[in-house]
């Protein structure tokens, strides 16, 4: 069974109701049919009749939610605690009725908050500080984290390496340039995402130019640094580096490179030292070697919600719907 088939049949054991608000992208309509029909999640969509009617011509999604932003008869409790949440920073009454009608991701935001929903999945046509704005504003931070990062789960098929070709890449969407220390959150929030997700045990190798001391560097100073705050921060999780990516993940060039390492030539959980080198290594791998990418996808935030390449296929966010109703399990 493949990683995502893994994923729907753990979905489909305990149904969640996951929001699509971009209900103006014809792929996100597509997905929610696909998803619906193979019964991996409830599905919300927000947006007037109108206009899902319009996206949604020729697709089944007879049993979808449909909730229309300006006509619920929940709107004004919502405009109340986006007041309560946001009053510190200026949202008054008119201005929360405004952003919950006009944008969909915040009234979705809004349903998870309030209990009317699990997860939301955003992302296909809007940036992800479109997504991931409203999350931090309404959902704030999960207990106990310090950072909130991105993850992508790649699928490489054909592929011995990682687990079985499967393997976490983070930070490919979120922290621009990320410090020791927060590079180090990020290798702990990636480890419990890996294992949550995968259900395998985290091997965690943070990536460089450089593999144990063979060039120097600020750049190499910054990720050996992170190891070290790692290694005492998540002792429950194998996590090494500075690891080159082949001394990372294959055998022979790990056991040479970076010889009695637990870790190295054995890694399915990547973490890049900055968002250039994780968005570039994702799309290499996925274009070049046809992998699988489910992503981006948060870890950190106190419910899940999930962001989406805006080049994703519609097969992805069928696959990311059903990551997050797997992950609003697991909260």
């Amino acid at each position: 069974m493949s990683f995502i088939e893994g994923i729907k049949e753990r979905a489909r054991k305990d149904l969640k109701t996951i929001v699509l608000p971009e209900t103006e992208d014809r792929r996100v309509m597509e997905a929610a049919a696909i998803t619906l029909k193979e019964g991996n999640a409830n599905i919300i969509l927000v947006g007037s009749d109108e206009e899902i009617e319009k996206t949604a011509q020729g697709l089944d999604i007879s049993k979808a939610t449909r909730i229309d932003p300006k006509k619920t008869d929940k709107l004004q409790s919502y405009i109340d605690k986006l007041v309560e949440l946001r009053q510190a920073k200026g949202m008054t009454p008119e201005k929360a009725e405004e952003s919950l009608t006009t944008d969909y991701t915040t009234f979705a935001v809004m349903m998870v908050k309030m209990g009317d929903a699990d997860g939301v999945v955003s992302g296909a046509c809007h940036s992800t500080a479109n997504t991931l704005r409203p999350c931090l504003q309404i959902l704030k931070t999960a207990p106990g984290t310090k950072l909130v990062s991105a993850f992508f789960i790649m699928v490489v098929p054909d592929c011995e390496f990682g687990e079985n070709g499967t393997f976490v890449f983070a930070d490919c969407g979120l922290v621009q340039n990320p410090t020791s220390e927060e590079l180090a959150a990020i290798a702990g929030s990636s480890a419990k995402s890996f294992e949550a997700l995968v259900g395998k045990p985290a091997k965690v190798a943070l990536l460089s130019h450089s593999s144990k001391g063979s060039a120097k560097h600020a750049d190499i100073d910054k990720v050996t640094a992170a190891v070290e705050i790692a290694k005492k921060d998540y002792p429950e999780f194998e996590i090494d580096g500075e690891l080159q990516l082949d001394a990372a993940i294959v055998p022979s060039v790990g056991a040479s490179k970076a010889p009695g390492s637990s870790v190295a030539g054995h890694a399915n959980t990547l973490i890049f030292p900055d968002l250039d080198a994780g968005n570039i290594g994702y799309k290499l791998v996925q274009r070049l070697a046809k992998a699988e990418a489910y992503g981006p996808m948060t870890q950190g935030i106190a419910a899940p919600v999930n962001d989406l390449s805006r080049g994703c296929f519609t097969e992805d966010i069928v696959g990311v719907v059903a990551i997050t109703a797997v992950q609003a399990q697991n909260k």
